[in-house]
């Protein structure tokens, strides 16, 4: 993995004026997400987590984001996205379907649990899903396209994103309150904020 910010690590920025006291504790929160289910099971938590590993491959010179963990922990606390679509179960039932609903698609196709599959296996279902091709009895009324839509991507997406190991790949220090941003021009930066790689920076608009 070429790193396009080597040198910058966003909890360095933990006790400095760019993050509150509600930050702070908010990014304790996840960072000391248990790595243990306490909502789904463990077969559940499996699947979850061999599903993640499709979604958001994770490059192994670094410790990979907790991703299934973080979405056990939503699921855990409840935490809703104050809408739901139609046709779709509220998020819990919606999980435990879905992923009760992919391993019988896999055990029906590759007679092995989802998590055992290959990539490719797995990448084939996931494909299948995304088309609302799986239609084993175990999905109920819930369409699979609307559970990989709604449910899986923003989720899985999600959870990823709101890690500090993946803000340090994007340069981002996470809400600026209470400092703020002030140079937001293109192609300027505060100076607390991530300095780009040479290589990587972005050329100027006049650039030939």
């Amino acid at each position: 993995m070429t790193e396009r910010y080597p040198d910058y690590d966003v909890l360095a920025k933990r006790d400095s004026p760019s993050w509150n006291d509600i930050t702070r504790r908010v990014i304790d929160r996840r960072l000391a997400t248990p790595g243990q289910p306490r909502f789904l099971t463990a077969a559940e938590f499996l699947t979850l987590s061999a599903l993640a590993d499709e979604i958001t491959p994770q490059p192994a010179d670094r410790d990979a984001i907790p991703v299934a963990a973080l979405i056990d922990e939503k699921l855990f606390a409840s935490r809703e996205d104050g809408y739901r679509g139609a046709g779709m179960p509220r998020q819990r039932e919606a999980w435990r379907r879905g992923l009760a609903a992919l391993n019988a698609e896999a055990v029906a196709l590759f007679a092995v649990p989802f998590h055992q599959l290959n990539g490719a296996a797995r990448q084939l279902l996931i494909a299948r899903l995304a088309a609302g091709e799986l239609r084993d009895a175990a999905w109920g009324s819930m369409p699979s396209q609307r559970f990989f839509t709604a449910r899986v991507i923003d989720d899985i997406v999600q959870a990823y994103w709101s890690h500090p190991t993946s803000w340090n790949e994007i340069g981002w220090g996470g809400r600026a309150s209470p400092r703020g941003y002030v140079r937001m021009g293109f192609d300027e930066r505060d100076p607390w904020e991530a300095k780009q790689r040479k290589s990587d920076a972005p050329r100027p608009r006049n650039a030939a």
